[in-house]
């Protein structure tokens, strides 16, 4: 079996803590492609635009190993091209990033509400890896697993691409103990401690995820802390990892997280409307509170706690 040849480094460096985007050029056997813009246009005409792909062509943006590409070099398959795409304008989310932990294999952090873990759909510069990136002087820092951009609390990065594989393994493989705390309504009539078991099932565009009857996937046990009036403050326990597995889990027991923007779903299945970009006047009460693991390199046991706190909680105590 024939094996690709290694990719050489990017000869762009990081744009706004972004990597540029690598192309390498397929097999041609029709021969359609005379020269290198001839696929660059027809590769990017729906997503960027023929007009601007020759814009780009023209202002050095496209980059192969041996420097700018003016896009009438003959094509040649196997050939990688890097450029930086262009950044739409995104709102700026107005928290910092607070830095937990640092040493030289990782760095756990505070990730605020609204802000998003990684590079994704609208969310590029603002992110939290980007900014990470960039605020550290950590171009290699990568994430070791997700966490929604509407939840705050602890996320863990990892410094050097050789250690990535062990860290992002834990997640992976469930060997982190991951505690979440949460602020919703008060329902005497809801048995607490329980653990949910269901399916979770995550369509690609659609905001909401939904269950579904076969095998469980997801697991989580809920416990409540303790009440103020008609609120509770509840402590949450992921034993799987599925996207909104929390949310959807305390939906079903009629506890929907406060200020939820997806659940419970509109009757009928509809979706509501995506809350304003530049609205952070109501964020979920879902907070990434602790993480606990056997460090893969060198055993030591780690248990990190967030310093975030919910604020409709602090604000059930104070008097009126």
């Amino acid at each position: 079996m024939r094996r690709r040849s290694p990719v050489p480094p990017a000869p762009l460096p990081q744009r706004h803590g972004i990597d540029p985007v690598r192309v390498r050029l397929p097999a041609d056997p029709e021969g359609v492609w005379r020269t290198v813009r001839d696929h660059l246009v027809g590769r990017f005409e729906g997503a960027i635009g023929a007009a601007r792909v020759e814009e780009m062509l023209g202002e050095g943006r496209f980059v192969g190993a041996d420097g700018a590409l003016s896009g009438g070099e003959p094509y040649r398959a196997g050939r990688h091209v890097w450029f930086h795409r262009d950044f739409a304008a995104e709102v700026a989310v107005p928290f910092e990033v607070g830095v937990v932990h640092r040493d030289e294999r990782i760095v756990v952090v505070d990730k605020p509400h609204f802000l998003a873990t990684t590079p994704r759909g609208r969310h590029i510069t603002e992110t939290a890896l980007a900014r990470l990136r960039r605020e550290l002087g950590l171009p290699a820092l990568q994430p070791a697993h997700r966490l929604d951009r509407l939840t705050a609390g602890l996320a863990l990065f990892v410094v050097r691409p050789e250690d990535r594989g062990a860290y992002q393994g834990l997640f992976a493989g469930r060997r982190v103990r991951k505690e979440y705390e949460a602020v919703a309504a008060y329902d005497a009539g809801v048995a607490l401690p329980v653990t949910v078991r269901s399916r979770i099932v995550k369509e690609r565009g659609v905001m909401a995820a939904r269950e579904v009857p076969g095998e469980v996937n997801a697991e989580s046990r809920v416990e409540l802390v303790e009440r103020r009036g008609g609120l509770g403050r509840y402590r949450l326990l992921p034993a799987t990892g599925r996207t909104h597995q929390l949310r959807v889990h305390m939906n079903r027991l009629g506890l929907p997280i406060l200020n939820d923007p997806v659940y419970p779903v509109l009757p009928g299945g509809g979706e509501r409307p995506e809350p304003d970009p530049g609205d952070f006047r109501a964020p979920l009460q879902l907070l990434a509170k602790r993480l606990e693991f056997t460090d893969p390199v060198d055993g030591r046991v780690c248990r990190f706690e967030s310093g975030l706190r919910l604020a409709a909680w602090d604000s059930a105590a104070r008097p009126r």
